[in-house]
């Protein structure tokens, strides 16, 4: 998921293009109010000769030909204003307008990646990696919870699947209710197909909508970013797209425990866990192991970051794909579900 040159060009284009159809769309205003305000273009002639006029003063040695020059166009303009109010215009109706005012649709501030140009890149990265057409399906609006039972009690806590899966929606949804003004993590953990990604994707979903970033990757892709980025085993930017998986808004880890585990992924694991923290970013893990196998296998100061600073969520219960399945065998409708 690393930026490449050619996606990084391919963005550029995207903002340059931006430009051209403000340009654009500014000379198509000046034509439709110079046709219905013929005064309004007499204004502009006037400010271009007076500037010709007192650049030639200035020239000659005039030293206050600047100062009538700047109170003189500032009349003019409030005049121009004036006109564009009169006949129904906004006063900045022949200003240049910006899909961000920020950057000037530049997508930098100074040497800085603008926020939206941040936005555009996490944006792209996802649409090549065709999660959105996931996230449409898998979301709260289609969250059931017909398939957990108050009859399946977790040895563990007592608690039924349907409890549980009742208690983790409300922390999600106050996790994405909560998200611009306070940081929170989650660790969802248990069974295998309770809906452990169907969740992470829900407030994926709800953060991606409301214009954060989000990066979504399972423990053995971003491992392998990791390393890409350490070895030096790509020609592209992977070191920047390292650095956005530290800084993104929200970033989700799916079934931590899948991967190859080593020193390797147990160092750079707490690194960007510690990292996140630091840096007051959300993270979401999903796993299928128990807590004391996340101790055993990724090292105790791990397990003391994400106990002492995520919410942790323990999901059980039947396997839904395999309650699917049965259904649809026996005819039932197979609605989109954790």
């Amino acid at each position: 998921m690393a930026l490449s040159n050619s996606q990084y060009d391919q963005l550029m284009r995207t903002y340059e293009q931006r430009q051209l159809d403000n340009e654009y769309r500014l000379r198509m205003r000046y034509e439709k109010v110079y046709s219905l305000i013929p005064e309004l273009e007499e204004v502009d002639h006037s400010i271009s000769s007076l500037s010709i006029q007192k650049a030639g003063l200035l020239l000659d040695g005039d030293e206050t030909a600047l100062s009538t020059l700047k109170e003189e166009v500032e009349s003019l303009s409030e005049k121009k204003k004036a006109l564009l109010i009169s006949h129904g215009f906004p006063s900045d109706y022949l200003e240049l307008h910006y899909s961000c005012p920020d950057c000037k649709d530049t997508g930098y501030i100074g040497p800085r990646k603008c926020h939206c140009f941040k936005r555009a890149i996490i944006d792209l990265l996802y649409t090549q990696s065709n999660l959105r057409d996931i996230l449409e399906k898998e979301n709260f609006s289609t969250c059931s919870l017909d398939y957990y039972s108050s009859n399946h009690i977790d040895p563990l806590t007592g608690r039924s699947s349907l409890e549980a899966m009742q208690t983790a929606l409300k922390v999600c949804h106050e996790f994405t209710d909560t998200f611009s003004g306070e940081f929170h993590n989650i660790l969802l953990y248990g069974d295998t197909g309770v809906g452990k990604t169907f969740l992470s994707h829900c407030i994926a979903k709800e953060l991606m909508d409301a214009s954060y970033s989000v990066i979504y990757f399972t423990a053995s892709q971003l491992f392998d970013q990791f390393a890409d980025t350490r070895f030096g085993r790509k020609n592209d930017s992977s070191s920047e797209t390292s650095e956005h998986i530290y800084d993104c808004d929200l970033l989700i880890i799916d079934d931590l425990g899948t991967e190859l585990s080593n020193s390797f992924t147990t160092s750079q694991l707490f690194v960007c866990l510690n990292e996140r923290i630091l840096r007051q970013k959300s993270t979401i893990i999903s796993t299928n192991l128990a807590l004391e196998e996340i101790k055993s296998i990724y090292s105790e100061r791990i397990f003391s970051r994400i106990s002492s600073n995520y919410t942790i969520l323990r999901l059980t219960g039947d396997d839904i794909r395999i309650q699917k399945k049965l259904l649809k065998n026996l005819g039932g409708t197979n609605d989109v579900t954790p």
